[in-house]
């Protein structure tokens, strides 16, 4: 673990409080942040870590406390004023005009850009700039043609592009695979070491062991406590996180495989600039199982996912549900026929972010019973069996009236997979459920799709996270650029043996 190299203080904050709708948010908390450093900042899907992030680059402003910044009291009344004192955030949603390209999202908002923008000048900073702390990207895509990993390079390079001297780091590895987070981590340190002040606010203890310097957690808005990080056990800080002690469930050994409920027959799927995303993928998943796909972000998972669930049309190949051939049916014919879908976007995608969680709980399943009868809503219905699944999934933070969009991820996250699992689905396509949630939130998930699988569900798990892989799947699949590289039951993986997989070495089991 590296250490500060500045002890002075680049921010403090004192006594700080932020509500929203009568719900504090930050309820009296002290924070100091050192010059040179990475500091993380721990704590439970809505502790009020991003409320606090947000108070330091100027989205919110404190309801009381006093902020300072290089010892001197500072009021950010917007984003604007905190960049230009040198203080940026990469929130976990980007802030990236999608249809733009990487170098023109880079002059947006900078104050020295006149109306003439020069594309090559700043094609060239950004390629400098992402070779220099190895976040290399291409400068003339546009946002949308970019993996999640790629846009959140984006997101880092405006920050430097601007010489923020303090970056706010909000749950940066949720989107890395195994080797982006460890590049990340050099750069971080990297940064550190200019004597520019790190902000890295993370679920994975591992990760805060590694490359922070020290720790602060929140809990139920206040702060916990603080430590320097070489003093700081995992269990401990968990245990400060959640206010007990606990471990994440792993599977146990399946029983016997039931028959197959999701049927992938040579699939191919083009991407969206038309070039062939998913080329020949064949997969069986049984009842009772769970099949996980590992791979770097952007080796044509999405389209993979899309493809099956009918988001995105299929060029050849067949996609079979509980023995169906369902290639030509819609989503919602797809739905009825027993497949749930949990996306990686949860606002958005997922969810409709305007619609309260009563509402969103009730998006597909609306048309029948006890929501409908005939072809007339029951409102009593949408209030009584979103009061029972609010209970049931222990989904915090709903205030009645107000839109989903409000809780916090792992909310989110429960609101969105008490949906699928209210349907009793044949099949659960998954895509990285646990991504960016906290250690107590990852339980209740892990728990969730485990006790899908014993009820007799298909679940196809697809993620970046090898921990989450390894700690849900009975067989393991690798994809690379669009193809099945590499299958084994998890008992038989590694990490290395993965890794060379997931790079495009196929015989990975000589390792």
């Amino acid at each position: 673990m590296a250490t500060s190299n500045n002890g002075s203080l680049a921010v403090e904050l004192r006594n700080v409080d932020k509500a929203f709708y009568g719900v504090k948010a930050n309820d009296n908390v002290t924070f100091e942040l050192a010059r040179g450093e990475v500091h993380a900042l721990l704590g439970e899907n809505g502790a009020g870590k991003s409320t606090l992030c947000s108070i330091l680059a100027g989205l919110y402003r404190p309801d009381a406390g006093e902020m300072r910044f290089e010892g001197e009291p500072v009021t950010f009344k917007s984003p604007k004023d905190a960049l230009a004192a040198g203080v940026g955030m990469v929130y976990q949603h980007f802030r990236l005009v999608s249809n733009l390209t990487v170098a023109e999202n880079l002059a947006l908002g900078h104050p020295d850009m006149g109306i003439r923008i020069d594309q090559k000048k700043l094609s060239r900073a950004a390629t400098e700039l992402g070779d220099k702390y190895g976040l290399p990207v291409d400068p003339t895509a546009r946002i949308w043609q970019l993996s999640v990993g790629e846009q959140q390079r984006v997101e880092i390079l405006k920050l430097l592009y601007r010489n923020a001297k303090i970056l706010i780091l909000d749950e940066p590895t949720a989107v890395l695979t195994p080797q982006e987070g460890q590049a990340l981590f050099k750069t971080m340190r990297q940064m550190a070491g200019e004597g520019r002040s790190v902000i890295f606010v993370s679920h994975k203890l591992d990760e805060v062991k590694q490359v922070s310097d020290r720790v602060t957690v929140l809990r139920n808005g206040k702060t916990v406590g603080g430590v320097a990080t070489e003093d700081a056990e995992p269990k401990d800080l968990a245990r400060m996180m959640v206010g007990r002690d606990l471990e994440l469930p792993t599977r146990d050994a399946s029983g016997e495989p039931g028959r197959v409920v999701l049927g992938i027959h040579d699939l191919h799927v083009k991407s969206d600039r038309g070039l062939p995303a998913v080329q020949g993928i064949s997969i069986d998943v049984h009842g009772g199982e769970v099949v996980g796909i590992a791979g770097v972000s952007g080796n044509g998972q999405r389209e993979l996912a899309q493809g099956i669930v009918g988001l995105r049309p299929t060029d050849k190949g067949t996609v079979e549900i509980d023995g169906e051939d369902v290639t030509s049916a819609s989503v919602l014919d797809r739905i009825q026929k027993g497949c749930a879908y949990v996306p990686q976007s949860r606002l958005g995608m997922g969810l409709a972010p305007g619609l309260t969680t009563e509402e969103n709980l009730a998006l597909k399943a609306f048309r029948r019973p006890p929501y409908s009868r005939g072809r007339a809503l029951v409102a009593s219905a949408f209030k009584d069996e979103g009061a029972r699944q609010i209970e049931q999934y222990d989904i915090r933070g709903v205030r009645p009236g107000l839109p989903i969009r409000l809780l916090s991820g792992g909310n989110l996250q429960k609101a969105l997979l008490a949906r699928e699992v209210e349907l009793e689905p044949k099949v659960m396509l998954l895509r990285s459920p646990t991504r960016g949630l906290d250690v107590g939130a990852t339980e209740v998930v892990r728990n969730l799709v485990l006790s899908e699988r014993d009820r007799g569900t298909g679940v196809l798990l697809i993620s970046e996270d090898l921990d989450e892989l390894m700690a849900l799947s009975d067989r393991l699949l690798v994809i690379y650029e669009g193809e099945i590289v590499g299958e084994m039951p998890t008992e038989e993986a590694s990490a290395e043996r993965l890794g060379l997989l997931m790079a495009g070495q196929r015989d990975g089991s000589e390792t």
